[in-house]
């Protein structure tokens, strides 16, 4: 593996294992502390995009995938207040989610990346993370796929609430996914800052 990697991989992985471990502790009604630390690993993707290509994206994107895989086999052996800190479905849908988010937040980038700067890294970090969102919180939360794992009672996360507090009224799970999918729009905007930054200096230093 290129030694040009490193820092990406090293950046992937730390976000993966922040996230992981922040995803316990509870932001207000809506969010956990992860919901801040989980977006920029799209950064991470789209710098080694621009920065070394798809393939090497591409490459950082599997190395974040193991890293959250082992993440979730450790949490399954650690036991909550209501069981294991990571069940089967979380893990399935943590799994599922990032893979694919990040490997379509490539594929966009890459289709985009000859136009103005911002688009590539913007529009392909929305499109990720709204994947990503929607796959995640679906799988490990709605009711109509409880037979992935039936001995697991997601009936809280099934609650009829108001959407975040003022809206229709909802499963608890699909304002969850909304105030995590807000910040990630949210997270994408302002990590146009430091993509700029990093890219434009790198830039220079290769040129």
């Amino acid at each position: 593996m290129s030694k040009s990697l490193i820092p990406g991989i090293l950046a992937m992985a730390a976000l993966v294992v922040a996230s992981n471990i922040l995803v316990q502790y509870l932001l207000g009604p809506w969010l956990t502390w992860g919901a801040l630390t989980y977006p920029f690993a799209f950064l991470v993707t789209d710098l080694t995009n621009r920065l070394q290509g798809a393939a090497a994206a591409r490459r950082v994107v599997i190395v974040g995938f193991v890293v959250g895989v082992i993440c979730s086999l450790i949490g399954t052996q650690i036991m909550g207040e209501f069981g294991p800190l990571v069940t089967l479905r979380v893990a399935l849908g943590s799994g599922t989610a990032f893979l694919c988010a990040q490997l379509t937040d490539v594929a966009v980038f890459n289709r985009l990346r000859a136009g103005s700067w911002w688009r590539a890294p913007l529009i392909s970090t929305l499109v990720g993370a709204t994947l990503d969102t929607m796959l995640f919180f679906t799988i490990a939360f709605s009711a109509g796929l409880s037979g992935i794992e039936p001995g697991n009672d997601v009936a809280w996360a099934n609650e009829l609430v108001p959407l975040l507090g003022v809206g229709p009224v909802l499963p608890l799970w699909i304002s969850l996914g909304t105030a995590d999918w807000l910040v990630k729009l949210a997270l994408a905007a302002v990590a146009l800052v430091p993509f700029r930054l990093i890219v434009g200096k790198l830039t220079t230093r290769l040129a």
